[in-house]
């Protein structure tokens, strides 16, 4: 899925702000990421930014657990 307005200086700037949100809220939920956040990016980007908080929610767990990014768990 593609966003009309997603430039790579706008998702730049979503995985830093959520980076940031998560820092602040590392109990947060994805409802309370968009009604914190939603309203300072583009219409109906919701979905970006879940799956920014997503991805970065993965990568602390893989760093956390020391699994392999490859399929399989690097075995």
């Amino acid at each position: 899925m593609r966003f009309c307005d997603d430039t790579p200086q706008l998702l730049a700037r979503a995985r830093a702000t959520v980076a940031a949100w998560r820092e602040q809220y590392p109990q947060g939920t994805y409802d309370a990421l968009i009604d914190d956040l939603g309203p300072d990016f583009p219409r109906d980007y919701e979905p970006v930014l879940r799956s920014v908080l997503s991805a970065l929610e993965r990568h602390g767990a893989n760093v956390l657990y020391g699994v392999a990014g490859v399929a399989g768990g690097g075995q």
